[in-house]
């Protein structure tokens, strides 16, 4: 081992340490530049003078000063920038992931979804490589969808076969499974968890997936029920802003369209909260305003928010322009309201013309005619790079939730 006076000094919100100055078992996040191999990896160690070297890749059993030197010639040399962080170490490699289902945006805080977004893009790395992944060779994923979906259900099996895992899917339970015959969402469960290890499930009704998740005995992850949530699409699309903006706190975002009923703008409210000084805007005719639950949560969190009636002065001063479609399957016989909120915010080039140059367009998708087609030459339409993140965050999701971190 070389000597501690031979290793680089480290910098830790603003100030420098050498490995001595710091106190054992003080908890690291480490930006490292792999030097041989010209790329830039993220690792997270902790620094114990006690700890040994257990395996090729860092864990929280691994010295820094030996991350430094390396073990093999892949690990030859690293210059690290390191962030001390009190709670790394629930992540470090190795470790139960802290969730057993995936059930509703409130799950997660800042420092899991900044861990997870982690895995997502080393889940990038992974489905560019041509040889792709088997680390959840044997593992097999149910899909149970009582409602349409598209790049959710392929997103999510697209994720499970990256990974080397198999699927067994019903693209419309309530129609061709067993509950067309009356049998219960519990029954359900618990005859699909025999056959697989871990179920993803969409349902018409909210709070499905806390009922499927009180029967499980294995993972469940909600993919929409309801009007409720939609916790893995709001995980897409923080990690889409997190990418297409650069910054997660101070920012503006404006939900805008059908938010009493979507439950993608419930949920990503839930997890804008959890950065600093933002702001959202509920831009949104009159019969579907976001509910007030939304609204007492967010003050409860002491974040900014404003009800606007105007697309375009909102479009302005916004980061982010969320939107979404007017949901007619949820408005039943009520066909007057549907007509009275369709269509009343359009996103086109005159809202483009408004927006800051940095600032982007998101939509969960599907989309009707809320923003129009020339709107996406422009490169600030970020809807589609947003529905291909879906496939990374789920990966992220999948292998954390059946492996640990």
């Amino acid at each position: 081992m070389a000597a501690l006076s031979s290793l680089p000094i480290y910098s830790s919100h603003g100030a420098t340490h050498t490995p001595e100055a710091m106190k054992s078992d003080d908890l690291l996040t480490c930006n490292c530049l792999n030097v041989v191999n010209k790329r830039v990896t993220d690792r997270r160690v902790i620094y114990s003078k006690a700890a040994q070297v257990q395996s090729e890749s860092f864990s929280s059993r691994e010295p820094l000063w030996q991350a430094w030197i390396g073990k093999s010639h892949q690990r030859s040399a690293f210059c690290c920038n390191v962030v001390v962080d009190g709670r790394t170490h629930l992540f470090s490699v190795g470790n139960k992931f802290q969730l057993d289902d995936v059930i509703e945006a409130q799950q997660f805080d800042r420092e899991m979804l900044n861990a997870l977004f982690e895995v997502a893009r080393e889940m990038e790395n992974i489905e560019k490589n041509a040889s792709g992944s088997q680390i959840l060779k044997g593992y097999l994923m149910s899909t149970l969808f009582y409602e349409p979906s598209t790049r959710t259900r392929l997103s999510c099996e697209s994720a499970m076969k990256r990974l080397g895992g198999e699927v067994l899917t019903t693209e419309n339970a309530q129609e061709f499974s067993s509950a067309a015959k009356g049998e219960t969402l519990e029954d359900t469960i618990r005859t699909v968890e025999g056959y697989s290890d871990i179920i993803v499930m969409r349902h018409f009704e909210s709070g499905a997936a806390k009922r499927a998740a009180a029967t499980s005995k294995i993972p469940i992850i909600n993919a929409g029920d309801g009007p409720g949530q939609h916790p893995t699409q709001a995980l897409i699309d923080v990690y889409t802003i997190a990418r297409e903006i650069g910054q997660l706190d101070g920012i503006s975002v404006g939900l805008v369209g059908d938010l009493a009923h979507g439950r993608t703008v419930r949920s990503l409210a839930y997890l804008l909260a959890k950065y600093n000084d933002v702001k959202i805007y509920f831009v949104s005719p009159e019969v579907v305003k976001m509910k007030d639950d939304i609204k007492d949560y967010l003050n409860s969190q002491n974040v900014k928010w404003e009800e606007s009636a105007d697309l375009i002065e909102v479009a302005s001063i916004c980061d982010v322009v969320y939107q979404t479609r007017t949901q007619q399957e949820r408005f039943g016989e009520r066909v007057d309201l549907y007509e009275e909120a369709k269509g009343k915010y359009i996103v086109d080039r005159n809202v483009l013309n408004v927006m800051q140059k940095h600032a982007v367009v998101m939509h969960p998708l599907p989309r009707l005619d809320e923003i129009t087609v020339d709107v996406d030459k422009d490169p600030r339409a970020a809807y589609f790079r947003q529905a291909k993140n879906g496939l990374y965050t789920r990966m992220a999701l999948l292998k954390l939730l059946l492996l640990g971190w």
